[in-house]
């Protein structure tokens, strides 16, 4: 497991932007694959956006895909999730994820580092 730190989140417009930020400690962050999820209220966890290990694969939910774009910067030990275009359904808490030696995957089980979580609302 690795130690995340999520933050970046905030009160944005219909149609606005954010980038999330995950703050990863620890070594050999490059052999981890990276996620985003988000958690609405009384809804279940759900899958956003994963980037795997360098040259590895990204993979995005269809209801966020062409809006938002994950990137990871391995010198930093951090990963970024861009939001763009955002919809008030987009409004939930944001977790990090991170899985060492895996490709993307959706499966929330699948990752064992979890962020604390960031709070993004959308207003309408």
């Amino acid at each position: 497991q690795v130690q995340l730190v999520d933050s970046g989140g905030g009160l944005v417009q219909t149609g606005g932007s954010l980038r999330l930020s995950c703050a990863a400690s620890g070594r050999s962050f490059n052999l981890y694959t990276m996620a985003w999820f988000r958690q609405a209220p009384g809804k279940e966890r759900e899958f956003v956006a994963a980037h795997g290990w360098s040259g590895g694969s990204t993979l995005y939910s269809d209801s966020v895909k062409g809006r938002f774009t994950i990137s990871r910067d391995n010198a930093k030990n951090t990963v970024y999730l861009q939001m763009s275009s955002l919809k008030p359904e987009d409004t939930a808490i944001y977790y990090c994820a991170a899985k060492y030696g895996i490709q993307s995957a959706a499966r929330a089980s699948l990752y064992d580092s979890w962020g604390q979580g960031t709070q993004v609302t959308v207003s309408s």
